[in-house]
């Protein structure tokens, strides 16, 4: 797989870290904003909150610690965060370039042989 993929998150700028949750479309985001009755599971891809460690210099990001929740937002209750980044944080689209290489979950490396465990026998 290559070529770009569209990426849209909403961005809330914490204290310590940046946090995002990445939507499905933005009309519906846009729609929710102002009309409760959408639900909030037609506005994000998944109930999953990540976050950028400020304290790192990579552009590297990974869910978000209960304990990560609970320090900047008091609550580590997913839709309860995810509400107060969606209402609080920016909007950001963009794209980014797609993984070349798929991952192979089952045995823990990347489908080239090489991976966190090494070369596979």
């Amino acid at each position: 797989m290559s070529g770009k993929a569209q990426l849209t998150r909403v961005h809330y700028e914490g204290t310590n870290d940046d946090f995002f949750v990445f939507l499905d479309n933005v009309d519906d985001y846009k729609k929710w904003l102002t009309d409760g009755s959408v639900p909030l599971a037609e506005v994000v891809s998944s109930f999953k909150i990540f976050c950028k460690h400020k304290r790192s210099n990579q552009g590297m990001y990974d869910a978000a610690s209960n304990a990560d929740l609970d320090n900047e937002f008091g609550t580590h209750v997913d839709s309860e965060v995810i509400v107060k980044i969606l209402r609080q944080g920016v909007l950001a689209e963009g794209q980014i370039a797609e993984r070349n290489i798929s991952r192979n979950d089952v045995n823990g490396g990347w489908a080239t042989g090489l991976g966190p465990q090494g070369a596979h026998q």
